[in-house]
């Protein structure tokens, strides 16, 4: 069994007009729903074994925070610049490339890519859109990463920021 956990960055700050969209950073709320999500999965789900970012600044802040609040092992933390302006078809081949000592994958990227990958994995799943700090997580019935297929997905959850909010 393979098991993929989709995350979304968490809400960017668009504060400084002069800056390369690569390097935006979080915003307050982007911070609080990072702390808040990364506490809550440590809490109420396993640990990947493997946690992969984007180089975008965004993403790898939100990565970052997850892996502190998990005190992750960065032995087993990698960034990897083509997650950045993605499309599903390469993140998917990217994934296939994986090592299949690891079983479980934490990838933090942007949309569209995340939205997509997650409808085109999942058997039955429908994301109109994966919001920021949005987590989907997947499991696959194979044990080699090169093996993975569109529709194969059973949803194991999804998490996002405005299910914890009040109304």
């Amino acid at each position: 069994m393979k098991q993929i956990t989709f995350v979304r960055h968490a809400k960017s700050d668009w504060g400084n007009e002069f800056l390369k969209d690569i390097d935006r950073p979080l915003n307050e709320q982007g911070y609080s729903d990072a702390y808040f999500l990364s506490e809550w999965f440590r809490k109420n789900k396993s640990l990947p074994d493997l946690i992969i970012s984007s180089t975008a600044t965004r993403a790898f802040n939100t990565a970052l925070i997850f892996s502190r609040t998990f005190d992750f092992d960065m032995r087993c933390f990698g960034l990897e610049k083509e997650i950045y302006e993605s499309t599903s078809e390469r993140l998917n081949a990217f994934i296939k490339e994986l090592d299949d000592d690891k079983n479980s994958l934490m990838l933090f990227g942007h949309n569209p890519a995340i939205t997509n990958i997650c409808n085109e994995l999942g058997e039955d799943l429908f994301f109109d859109n994966v919001p920021t700090c949005g987590i989907v997580s997947l499991t696959f019935n194979i044990s080699s990463w090169k093996t993975l297929a569109p529709k194969t997905g059973i949803l194991d959850f999804y998490q996002f920021p405005k299910d914890f909010k009040q109304r």
